[in-house]
């Protein structure tokens, strides 16, 4: 999804009336807004606009915003994983259970008041920022200049990318996910099992080898993966 200094909205409503009278608040409250009187046209401008946020009315003239909801959540990204806020005049509880099942990220029924929708549209917002900051996190490991990249599948040191196979680089990232653990042979096999292994555990010593030569400063003398003399290697914690 697109970064942008200042977040765009978009609303499909057909209450042309309550779309100026939101767009005007929440314009001035400092955000881009635009407008779709229906689905259809709703779906169009958000493949092409990607929005951050979509204030989606559930009673629409061509269908339903639940189905509306469904058709997002359905394309591809980053259009897919726009946040989308629902209003609604039913009273059903049913319809919030089922928008939020469907993939909606918060519900507000009407009548609202602007300041609470605001505070909703900030709060979805934030959420989805945090969210984002910490998926980003949780696939990047660092260990001082040392860079694994889970989603890439690179290593670099020092901005520098790593030479490893595909089978190295899975090596190491069951050895840095459990940094700090001595693992036996047999252990750091089992954490990459899926792949296919290798016929003899002293296999595992040459790839430790050639993982030692790509992040080490000095190979010989390693600071990162460590031998345990008669039980396997460890991945040191500490950073350079």
């Amino acid at each position: 999804m697109k970064r942008m200094s200042t977040p765009q909205l978009l609303m499909i409503e057909d209450d042309a009336r309550l779309a100026q009278m939101v767009g005007e608040y929440l314009t001035q409250s400092g955000f881009l807004f635009t407008h779709a009187g229906d689905g259809a046209s709703g779906l169009e401008q958000l493949q092409q606009h990607a929005p951050d946020l979509v204030i989606l009315d559930l009673m629409l003239p061509d269908t339903d915003g639940l189905e509306i909801c469904r058709r997002i959540r359905s394309l591809p990204p980053p259009a897919s994983k726009v946040s989308v806020l629902m209003l609604t005049a039913k009273g059903d509880p049913m319809d919030r259970i089922i928008g939020l099942e469907i993939g909606a990220d918060d519900y507000l029924p009407k009548p609202f008041e602007p300041r609470e929708l605001l505070a909703r549209i900030r709060a979805v917002l934030r959420r989805r920022s945090e969210n984002s900051a910490d998926t980003e996190a949780s696939t990047v490991m660092r260990f001082g200049t040392l860079e694994i990249d889970r989603n890439a599948r690179t290593v670099s040191m020092g901005g520098a990318l790593a030479d490893l196979t595909s089978y190295q680089f899975d090596l190491l990232v069951a050895m840095a996910e459990r940094a700090g653990r001595v693992l036996t042979r047999d252990q750091i096999m089992e954490a990459v099992r899926g792949r296919e292994l290798e016929a003899f555990d002293r296999s595992i010593d040459v790839h430790m080898g050639r993982i030692r030569a790509a992040i080490e400063v000095d190979a010989k003398n390693p600071k990162r993966i460590l031998t345990v003399r008669g039980v396997g290697y460890v991945f040191a914690k500490q950073q350079d």
